[in-house]
């Protein structure tokens, strides 16, 4: 007598009920392709083995039904899968929702990598996004499959990875560089996530050259850190490298051979800081001589956004290249990026004085302005860095003495410094877009320019078009685009939703 079973059939039926879901046959489809483009963009969970994926690991691809998707890894993390430790899923540029999107949940992404739980816990990150805590944790909960506190875990654990990966740092400094509140509480995070110790991730990522070779030197007055971190192909590092070194303010910035260096202002002090394109890979190299470990989160989630390192370059491209006028600029600089920024209140005022006057003459300006008002820099810095760009406070307090131009323009600088530095004003990353633009232009001498200027680069909008800019409509006319606002603006809505990476195609052809 022969026994049958309907399992095979249940499971068929299982695999084609998930595979109903449009949103996840995508992310399937992508998966069986093994493409590269989205890793980062989701999380693969197999259940069947308990692990989780980038979405372009060579495993072989588990079925439908024993497959989740996840937008982040702590999600994974709350649902009791660990780390692949074939393809390394945190080894990749980040998701880049959270620059495109503009809702709560992503602006609390972005301050969660900038490591705002590790110094104000939950009620500080709650507070700063103007929410209770109770509704922040529901938000993210229902939307990214995690609260905060998992969230800030997962990004210690990936930060902690990189630094076991890319330095030679002892296992004690990391743990605390990373935020971890004690070496216990990062050694069993880093065991629960990727079934290893921390030596043993370090010594089998060595083993396979996952790591690289780890820097000379790692620790020396408060540390100095060597990264590496990777980008999204295709990346056109030398447009942000050239577009930084036109713009170099004396005695804070310098265009090198092959990089560029600044002086930077974190929570925990004075950074003087290095960047290089690497060789061999899309990523940049950055140093870092930090004045304490616990700057090292923030500094890496603003390096990439200065860098652009999570843009999706190939779906922008595309779009972009839609249009025939703009499908050879995309084709002579693929993988073109959007400047971001370091120091927000530093860009307000680049934004303020370098509008309606050329980029050599607000260079001009705005290096005298650091000389006379800069913070001095530690004897250790080199002498060609010297200062710490103006404070808010400082330019409120003797702006006046050294600002040149029409005396509008000077009141504007010092209101809005006055206003930052009182709090009145809040200018950063993770403010919504809609409200920090109607915060700028309620001040008297802001208009749009500077407004969408400021959303282009400090909260990384990605669908800003400045057709009011002189310099990109001469770029839109040698491109063979309309060079009147009114008909480039109405052209421009082809460009949605990736206006900002247009406009930077527009000004690299006016130059």
């Amino acid at each position: 007598m022969t026994v049958t079973t309907d399992r095979p059939q249940r499971a068929a039926a299982r695999d084609e009920a998930a595979l109903a879901d449009p949103v996840f046959a995508e992310r399937y489809r992508a998966m069986r392709a093994r493409d590269a483009r989205f890793d980062g963009q989701f999380i693969t969970g197999v259940h069947s083995t308990g692990i989780y994926c980038r979405p372009s690991c060579p495993a072989v691809s588990p079925k439908p039904s024993n497959v989740t998707f996840y937008l982040t890894a702590a999600a994974a993390h709350e649902a009791g899968l660990r780390a692949c430790k074939r393809c390394l899923p945190d080894a990749v540029p980040g998701s880049p929702e959270w620059d495109l999107r503009d809702d709560l949940a992503a602006r609390a992404m972005r301050l969660i990598a900038d490591g705002v739980v590790e110094r104000e816990g939950v009620p500080g990150l709650a507070a700063r996004l103007g929410y209770t805590t109770r509704h922040l944790t529901r938000v993210l909960g229902a939307e990214l499959g995690a609260g905060p506190l998992a969230l800030a875990r997962a990004h210690r654990a990936q930060t902690a990875r990189t630094l076991l990966l890319s330095t030679n740092m002892p296992a004690a400094d990391i743990a605390f560089a990373a935020g971890f509140g004690s070496v216990r509480q990062f050694n069993e995070t880093i065991r629960e996530v990727y079934d290893r110790s921390p030596l043993e991730l370090r010594h089998a990522a060595h083993r396979t050259g996952a790591g690289g070779a780890p820097p000379e030197a790692t620790a020396d007055g408060g540390a100095h850190v060597r990264l590496r971190l990777p980008a999204r192909e295709p990346f056109d590092a030398d447009g942000v490298f050239t577009w930084l070194a036109v713009r170099a303010v004396v005695g804070v910035e310098r265009a090198v051979e092959g990089g560029f260096e600044r002086t930077l202002r974190l929570p925990g002090g004075p950074a003087l800081l290095s960047f290089t394109k690497a060789e061999g890979g899309a990523a940049i190299e950055v140093e870092a001589r930090l004045a304490a470990l616990g700057d090292l989160p923030p500094l890496v989630a603003r390096v990439r956004r200065l860098f652009d390192l999570d843009a999706d370059a190939v779906a922008i491209d595309e779009a972009l290249a839609d249009d025939p006028a703009l499908a050879p600029a995309v084709a002579r600089v693929p993988g073109i990026r959007v400047p971001g920024c370091l120091d927000p209140h530093e860009l307000l005022f680049r934004a303020l004085i370098g509008q309606q006057i050329s980029v050599a003459a607000a260079r001009t300006a705005l290096s005298r302005l650091a000389a006379a008002l800069g913070e001095p820099m530690p004897a250790a810095a080199p002498s060609e860095l010297s200062l710490l760009f103006p404070t808010a406070a400082a330019i409120a307090a003797r702006g006046a003495e050294v600002l040149a131009g029409p005396k509008a323009r000077i009141a504007t600088i010092l209101d809005v410094a006055e206003r930052l530095a009182s709090g009145e004003l809040l200018v950063s990353a993770e403010r919504s877009r809609e409200q920090l633009a109607a915060d700028l232009l309620a001040i008297r001498g802001i208009g749009p320019w500077t407004a969408g200027y400021v959303a282009m680069r400090v909260t990384r909008a990605p669908d800003v078009l400045l057709t009011s800019d002189l310099a990109l409509r001469a770029g839109a006319r040698a491109l063979g685009l309309p060079g009147e606002a009114g008909e480039l603006d109405g052209r421009g809505t082809g460009w949605a939703p990736w206006r900002s990476y247009a406009s930077m195609h527009l000004w690299r052809a006016a130059t």
